[in-house]
Parts: C-alpha cells; sequence; structure tokens
C-alpha cells in the first residue's frame, strides 16, 4: 500500500550537485520518519541521513555532513536529499525509506523502501 518512488538521479562531476527527490503514495505521509541509504556495487546498504516526521531533527552520517541537506515537505507528501560537493565515493543507488514516527535517527530499522536512484559522480 506505501509506495516510495525516488528521482533525480543521474551522473554529476566531481564538486558538482544533484537533488534527489521521493514521492510517497499510500500512507499518511507525516506518520513517517523519513530516511536515505545508498548502497555502492559489492557493499551493503548504508545510513545516509534520517529525518522526523515534523523535520524537528535530521541526523548525518559523517561522511556526507556539510554537503548533503534533507528536508520534507509533508504538503507534498515529498522529501528531498539536496547534494553539494559531490565526491566519486559518493556514487551509489540512493534509497528513499519511510518508518515509523518517533523511531531513532540512525538506529532503528526503517519500513518501507523505494526502488533506488542511481547516482554517478565522476572524477
Amino acid at each position: 500500500q506505501v509506495q516510495l518512488v525516488e528521482s533525480g538521479g543521474g551522473l554529476a562531476l566531481a564538486g558538482g550537485s544533484l537533488k534527489l527527490s521521493c514521492a510517497v503514495s499510500g500512507g499518511t505521509f507525516s506518520n513517517y520518519t523519513m530516511g536515505w541509504f545508498r548502497q555502492a556495487p559489492a557493499k551493503e546498504r548504508g545510513f545516509v541521513v534520517g529525518i522526523t516526521w515534523n523535520s524537528f531533527r535530521t541526523y548525518y552520517t559523517d561522511s556526507v555532513k556539510g554537503r548533503f541537506t534533507i528536508s520534507r515537505d509533508n504538503a507534498q507528501n515529498t522529501v528531498y536529499l539536496q547534494m553539494n560537493s559531490l565526491k566519486p565515493e559518493d556514487t551509489a543507488v540512493y534509497y528513499c525509506a519511510a518508518g515509523r514516527r518517533g523511531l531513532r535517527l540512525g538506529v532503528d530499522k526503517y519500513d518501507y523502501w523505494g526502488q533506488g536512484t542511481q547516482v554517478t559522480v565522476a572524477s
């Protein structure tokens, strides 16, 4: 019933920017903690950033602090990931995820996942 659809991935040069979007349907968006994860080839899916249901708090993995910004628009049922100062090591499939309202950012599991969008950063 809950669907998450990512968009905005593509090719960027090192130092460039991309903005990812994740549209959520089939559920009550404001009930969800939202997050972004990424997975490079042969690596496990890793946490990038999470945001609470009301945008009150965010939590970023160290490698993206100061470069990536998560935001959400509850009226549009959409969460965004603005990625600046991209590095080749940011290359991965990026996944949007939804979890329970109140989950601990960077700790608790998420319940629903999008299909992913490819981000490739060329050196």
